[in-house]
Parts: structure tokens; sequence; C-alpha cells
């Protein structure tokens, strides 16, 4: 056997300081593409949250520099500049230099902190081209510079001044990111939520990098109950009030702000000191089991329920329903290392008992909004009990006719579904084309017939009763909302293959609206892709070459020389295209393009709000949309 790759004691490495993060800065930001970049900034932001949350801080200013790197500026106290006598050093450059330090792991520095686990300054320390510190404290400024996450030089005075706080710039390291230009709307979204969690606060966003500053100011007295108002904004709330529920118990403190809407889906975002919980946990079981019991209650007590009535569910009441649970506690335990799922056993009692007593008085302070609430969920049991009894329908008519695949399917022989991908596609010519090109071991077609139905404004009842959507459920063997089990899916890769059109745009909207309400798993696990079939078809001589936009188009013409001895042909639609030119332009696994559809956790509300947008029934804030969003459409002929 060769030793060329020796393994003894010498072979084991100490990673010293913070080589340890640019060395696997995944492990700590998450990913080194776009949203570990991102994230460089929401640690910052956090340290100084920390400090609103303590009570020190009241306006946060984030400004991207026109050289992309960040300034983020406080009113804090300043982070401390003594001597830690314990490191040797100053407690500053212990916070950008070492790792698990900071003042968040007792001592009474802060009560609560979304900062847990006390790495971020050290870690954008590191992953940084070069960072600056400027502290405001006790009269005087101090300023320190660090390079590649070692200090240039020691913490220094610069001199008296009456401001105080903490100044952070820093560039990320195009050594460590795979991109390093930060995202305006990305940046301002996260920071717009954190200003709803952290009422009272002011933040305050500025891109520089244009000749004309682009400012926002996010700034919320009403906190949470704001952020309601702001995510029903698109919808027709059934009442007018937020009711709110707020109190401490077992030392968490908790906030729910909830509103009912017209819509059909449940819209409930969970956080624990200011960070998401997608998973949610202890605080949403707590309050889960609150708004069931108190809303049974109170049906009940009202007659809404009859004696030989079942209880409502919780999907029932929740229907239509926006919330915001809140909570703060000095020691959250989250299960696993990204945050997703909160796991404190105080969390759900105190939850559950500080919404079903002041649930419970605001309902009888006002009847006419708990008798809204009761009728819509009502109506929606009923609707569930239709959709069930659908469902099962479905299952018998399935097992009666043994595999139950739609005809119109054109199935793949492959049964790994690691293996398998299924081509949706618009209309049946396209939908020939495709059967003729595909692999028939692994590609699996299925045309559908016009638009499917719009599931944003329709209850799950009318949905399954749909045959489009009926026949890519049977396709896909996983079921559909409650019943979906990702483990039986037949593909691994279900492709959206549309024209390139207005058309075709819609109809890929409507099927990633019915994916993202109904069988979510399908994004999350990456499983959804969107195909690219070409623009146009260039010929010049014997060389034949497709480009898929205007761009590259424009590229490819320098490059064949514009001599006009070409001719280009424009594809309006997939069935322009034979099968031999569909095979090699769009579903060739060696040649085509796919665009993965992508879903992230943290910006949940934004992705729903997105959704109510462009498929609900509000047409204002749809043309707003547009007109904001135009100047980035590609190709889309109008």
């Amino acid at each position: 056997m060769s030793n060329e790759y020796e393994y003894g004691a010498d072979q084991i490495q100490i990673l010293e300081g913070l080589e340890a993060v640019r060395k696997r800065p995944g492990m700590y930001i998450g990913s080194t593409a776009s949203k570990g970049l991102h994230h460089l900034v929401y640690e910052i932001v956090d340290n100084a949250i920390d400090e609103a949350l303590a009570g020190f801080c009241d306006t946060i200013e984030v400004n991207i520099n026109k050289d992309n790197s960040i300034t983020v500026i406080d009113n804090g106290r300043g982070i401390p500049v003594g001597i830690n006598h314990k490191a040797g050093i100053s407690a500053v450059e212990v916070v950008f230099t070492k790792l698990h330090a900071g003042g968040k792991f007792g001592g009474g520095g802060y009560k609560v902190s979304g900062g847990l686990h006390g790495v971020g300054a050290s870690v954008v320390n590191a992953l940084s081209k070069w960072l600056e510190v400027e502290i405001c404290v006790d009269g005087m400024k101090y300023f320190q510079k660090y390079e590649q996450g070692k200090p240039v030089v020691k913490l220094k005075e610069m001199g008296p001044t009456e401001l105080r706080g903490t100044k952070v710039s820093f560039l990320p390291d195009d050594e460590i990111f795979e991109e390093t230009i930060f995202d305006y709307e990305v940046l301002m979204q996260r920071l717009r939520e954190m200003a709803f969690l952290t009422k009272g606060i002011k933040i305050i966003i500025r891109d520089y990098r244009e000749e004309e500053v682009v400012e926002n100011i996010f700034y919320y007295e009403g906190g949470i109950k704001e952020y309601v108002q702001y995510l029903n904004r698109h919808k027709d709330s059934l009442y007018n009030d937020i009711i709110y529920c707020e109190g401490k118990k077992n030392d968490v403190y908790v906030e729910v702000a909830m509103q009912h809407n017209d819509s059909y889906t449940e819209n409930c975002y969970s956080f624990v000191n200011n960070i998401t919980t997608p998973e949610g946990g202890t605080h949403m079981i707590g309050f889960r089991n609150a708004l069931t019991k108190t809303f049974n209650d109170y049906a009940r007590s009202q007659r809404y329920l009859k004696d030989n009535e079942v209880n409502l569910s919780g999907e029932d009441i929740r229907e239509g329903l926006t919330a915001i649970i809140s909570i703060k506690l000095t020691e959250p335990q989250f299960e696993g290392q990204t945050k997703q799922k909160l796991g404190n056993s105080e969390a759900r009692g105190a939850v559950d008992s500080i919404v079903s007593e002041q649930l419970t008085y605001f309902l009888e302070q006002n009847p006419n909004v708990a008798k809204t609430i009761c009728e819509k969920a009502v109506l929606a049991q009923r609707a569930r009990d239709a959709a069930r009894k659908a469902r099962d329908l479905t299952r018998r008519k399935t097992a009666l006719e043994g595999l139950g695949l739609p005809g119109k399917l054109a199935d793949c022989s492959e049964k790994d579904p690691t293996k398998c991908e299924i081509y949706i596609v618009e209309g049946d010519s396209a939908g020939g084309s495709a059967k003729t090109a595909r692999s028939r071991a692994t590609q699996a077609i299925l045309p559908l017939r016009g638009k499917i139905l719009n599931v944003e404004k329709a209850r799950l009842d009318r949905i399954l009763s749909n045959n489009e959507i009926r026949t890519m459920i049977t396709a896909f063997g996983a079921g559909i909302s409650d019943d979906f089990d990702i483990s039986k899916l037949r593909y691994h890769k279900i492709i959206i293959m549309t024209d390139a059109d207005v058309d075709g745009a819609h109809i890929a909207t409507l099927l990633l609206t019915f994916f993202y309400r109904f069988m979510p798993e399908l994004i999350r696990e990456g499983y959804v892709y969107m195909a690219q079939p070409p623009l146009y078809k260039i010929e010049k001589g014997k060389t034949i070459r497709y480009v898929y936009s205007d761009d590259e188009l424009n590229k490819t013409l320098e490059e064949l020389g514009r001599d006009g001895n070409y001719k280009i042909q424009r594809y309006k639609g997939l069935g322009e295209m034979d099968a031999e030119q569909l095979w090699e332009t769009t579903m060739d696994p060696d040649k085509r393009v796919l665009l993965r559809v992508v879903m992230d956790e943290e910006e949940s509300s934004e992705i729903d709000l997105t959704f109510t947008t462009l498929m609900g029934d509000k047409v204002e804030p749809r043309r707003e949309f547009i007109e904001k969003n135009a100047k980035y459409v590609r190709n889309l002929d109008i």
C-alpha cells in the first residue's frame, strides 16, 4: 500500500484563531454563495439589535458603500475597550478575533440575545478582506483595523467625541465568496423584519453605489402588530382589529399578533430573540394549542357548535390567519445548528397560558369579531370534510385501477425516483414533440391542457376537483397537503417546460403557486426545476447555434460575423421545435439548461407576500409589483 498520504500525529492540523473559519466558512455562515455573503451583515446588525433589546440603542444605520463594503453604525453603549486580562488584549480585539467570545455567555451583559454562539463579529472579521471598527465610549473615540481577521494595528485612541456607539465597516473577501455584490432588496427585507420585531428601533439602510443614493427607513412603534398589517395589506381582512397578546411567564416574554383574512392559507411565523424559526418548535405548539382550545370553548359557549358536532380542528381555525409569534428568553435551546426549531419546554407553557387568557378576554369583549372567525372556521371545517371525502375517493379509485396513472402521462420505465424526471409541458402539441424526443428510460412527459386552477383563490375541496391538478397529484404519487409524503414521490426532478411568452410565464406561476401552497417540500428539497428552451436558432452555412437570451444572441452574431449571411429563427413556443431540436436544446441532460427553484425559509413571509400579490384578487398591488420589477424581465413577449 502506498504511504503517499501518511496519517500520524504530525498530520493532525491545529487551526489557530480564525484560520478554522477561513478554512471551512460554510460551517459558520452556511455557504459562501449569496446567502452567506448577506449573513455577514446580519451578524453585525444582530449585535446592534442586542443593544436595542437591552435598552441602550434606538438607531441602527446600514450603508452599502461605493466599493461594495458595508458599514453598520449603532448608538449603543459601544464595545468595552479595556484590557481583557484573561486574553491579555483589549476586549474589542477579543470580540473580533476569538470565537465564542462576547457578552452573551453569562455575567449579565445581555438578558436576551440573537447572537447565541458569540461567533458573529469574529467570523465576519475572518471572512473580510479588511474590517475597521470605531467605538465611541466614555467621551473618547477608539479605532482598530484588521486584514483577513488579523489586527493591523492595536486599538488606539482617536480623540474626544460626544457620540456613543459602535461603527463597523468591512469588505467581504473575494478569495472566500463566490460573489461579493450585495443585493439591496435582500438586505432591505431582512432589516424591515428586524424593525418589526423590535418595536421602537429605527433602522436606516442606504445604498451609495449609484449616483442617486437609495434609502429606506424602518420604524414601527406598533412592532409585530404593524408586521401583521404589512403582511395582510394585499388581502381583505375579516375584521379591523389586530388581536394582540403580550405578557411574561417563567422568564419568557411573549408577544403574539394575529388577524384573519379572506384567503384559505395559514401564514404563521415564529421568532425567538428575533431569530426566525421556520420549523416552529415549542412556542408554536403552545400558540396552536391555545388557539384551538380557546376558540372551541367559545364556539360551544355561543352555540356556533352544537352538542352533536365535532370540535373545530386547528387547521379550520387557522384558515386565512396571519400571525406573528415572537418570544424572548435568556437561554434558547435550538434543535440543530441551523436554529430552525425551538426546544425550550417552558416556552410552550408560557405562550399557551398568555394567549389562552388574553384571547378569551378579547373574544368576550369583541363578539362580532369572534362570530366572524367562528363562522369562517365552521365553513373551513365543512370544506375540509368535503376535501377528505374527495381524497378518499381518489385513493379508492386508484386502488381499483391498479397503478391508476393518468392516461395522458407518458411514463418512464426506470423505477428508481432518483433517476427519474417528469416534464410538465404546456399543451398537447409540445407534449407530442416531448414524448417523441424524450429518453424513455428516465424521462416522463405530462402534457397539461390549458391553465390550471389558481389555487390562491380556492379551498382544497375545489382544488381536488380540478382535472389537471388531480392528474399531477396522481402522477407524482406523493399525495397533497397534510397527506403529502415525499418518500413516495416518483420523480426527483419535476421540470416545468412552458413557452417563453406571457401565457407560458403565467402557467409556470400557477404551477409554482400550487407547489408552494400544497406541496412545499418539493421546492424545499430542490426537486422543482424550470426548463430553459432556446429563444433563437441561428444558421450560417453549416453552423447551427441555439441561443437563450438577447444578450447571447448579440454575442453569437459578433462571433459569427455580422455580414448578414445568416438566418435567425425566433421560437414563439415549444411547438415550433421538432422532436430532435427539442431534445438537443432543452431535454438532453448533457446539454440542457435547468434552473432549480429554491426557497429560503428565512424569507418565507416575503415569498408568501409575492404569491399573494401575483395571484390574489387585488389588481393594484399586482400592477405596482409589475411596474417595480419590469426592468428585471428578459425575453418576455408582451
